[in-house]
């Protein structure tokens, strides 16, 4: 799936999520995209304003740049985690027994359940079970 990134006052279209790689994909495009450069060196990547301030910071693996949640500037980490499609934040919310979103993100941001994709999780409309559970005589 995919969703867009959004840090602070600048959104990346197009972020893409691939279920089991526990990493969310984006190109260096996507970063020019929204007035950011990219600047690699021999371990690292930095993500940078046009003032030059470092947003965002990575290391390299084997030929991969992994940025990690630690490393943003962000007080917040799930702002640079795509937001889930809307089928797969209600599939996820009638697996975890219609449990609420703020729970769903929760466990998906801290690793708790297997398989739980690392996205942003949104409540889009009402769910009818969870309202006829609710309700009152």
């Amino acid at each position: 799936g995919y969703g867009d990134l959004v840090q602070g006052d600048v959104t990346i279209k197009r972020v893409y999520y691939v279920e089991g790689l526990n990493h969310n994909l984006f190109s260096v495009g996507q970063f020019y995209d929204v007035d950011l450069e990219v600047a690699f060196r021999k371990s690292k990547c930095f993500i940078r304003d046009l003032k030059g301030n470092d947003l965002l910071t990575g290391s390299r693996g084997t030929d991969l740049y992994s940025i990690t949640l630690q490393d943003t500037n962000c007080p917040n980490p799930i702002c640079l985690m795509a937001k889930a499609t809307s089928s797969q934040a209600w599939l996820w919310h009638r697996r975890l027994s219609h449990s609420n979103f703020n729970t769903i993100n929760l466990l998906s941001n801290n690793d708790i359940v297997v398989g739980l994709p690392k996205v942003k999780f949104v409540k889009d409309h009402l769910c009818s079970s969870c309202e006829l559970g609710k309700a009152k005589r």
